[in-house]
């Protein structure tokens, strides 16, 4: 398959304050890409531009809440409006990082819908905003960041596994419908733990220290797939072997893999027995902290 040229073309990268969005809005100005970053976070968003601005690259801040269909709008008008009148990529990452954790009606009913609009929602809207562009261009390629989460259900996670699962079926329900529309691509990444601020920026309301379980695998190693699927456009990729064990242990035994997974959860937060206050992270505010690209 032809090899698409980064140089000069235009990506836009939602949730790119941290972790694996700012990982790989980097990784696509070291392509000579035109990045324009959104995230809800404008101090980070502007240290962002000047980090590529060093590396000689070009980028656009536009502090975007990606629930807000209006605001998603506006940012991919004004990618367009800055770089070249296209958009050749799009890469839907914002989200709510390990989402809500705690058993189901310990969660506020506020947290979990408010999970399911970053996760799920935040990536329609931006699917809505990105293809009338790439329609007119006859060429485009979205890219949607999921998990393993979008195979296995995850008991004390149940607003997190209901926005990954239906990512899992928007995009590929999705992507049947633009067969036909030329060289137009719905892709999707999932991924296995990754070291990232994702879960500081989690709702915690376990009552225990949430950390990543091994093997936990590093930002850059998801922005390079990234980069590479915007390069050479395919359905999905996999990050990390767990995700493939979760996929298939529940195609076969989908009533063990969910116990298995739930029995796990519980050891997991007997282990970590830190206590530490409930809190709702980053979903439903935001804060400065975890502004890098590890956790």
């Amino acid at each position: 398959m032809h090899k698409r040229q980064l140089k000069g073309a235009t990506v836009v990268v939602t949730g790119a304050s941290s972790g694996i969005g700012k990982a790989t809005a980097l990784a696509f100005a070291a392509e000579g890409a035109h990045v324009v970053v959104a995230a809800r976070r404008a101090e980070a968003l502007a240290n962002l531009v000047s980090d590529i601005e060093q590396m000689g690259g070009r980028a656009l801040a536009v502090p975007t809440d990606v629930t807000d269909p209006e605001a998603v709008e506006q940012l991919a008008q004004s990618a367009a409006n800055i770089f070249n009148g296209r958009i050749d990529v799009w890469f839907n990452n914002a989200g709510a990082g390990a989402g809500a954790v705690g058993s189901f009606s310990d969660v506020p009913l506020k947290v979990h819908e408010e999970v399911v609009r970053l996760n799920l929602l935040g990536c329609i809207h931006g699917a809505y905003a990105a293809l009338p562009f790439f329609k007119r261009q006859n060429s485009g390629v979205l890219i949607n960041m999921n998990s393993a989460g979008a195979f296995l259900p995850t008991a004390y996670a149940v607003a997190y596994s209901a926005s990954k699962f239906g990512l899992r079926g928007f995009s590929e329900a999705l992507r049947a419908e633009m067969m036909g529309f030329g060289d137009i691509h719905v892709c999707a990444v999932f991924a296995s733990f990754v070291d990232t601020p994702g879960f500081e920026h989690a709702a915690n309301y376990s009552g225990h220290l949430l950390k990543p379980a091994p093997p936990v695998y590093s930002p850059l190693k998801v922005a390079k797939t990234v980069v590479q699927l915007a390069q050479n456009p395919q359905h999905r990729r996999i990050v990390g072997w767990p995700v493939n064990l979760a996929r298939l242990g529940y195609v076969l035994t989908p009533a063990l893999s969910t116990y298995l997974m739930k029995r796990g959860l519980e050891h997991y937060f007997k282990k970590n027995a830190d206590l530490v206050p409930i809190t709702d992270g980053h979903v439903l505010r935001t804060s400065p902290q975890g502004q890098g690209l590890f956790g």
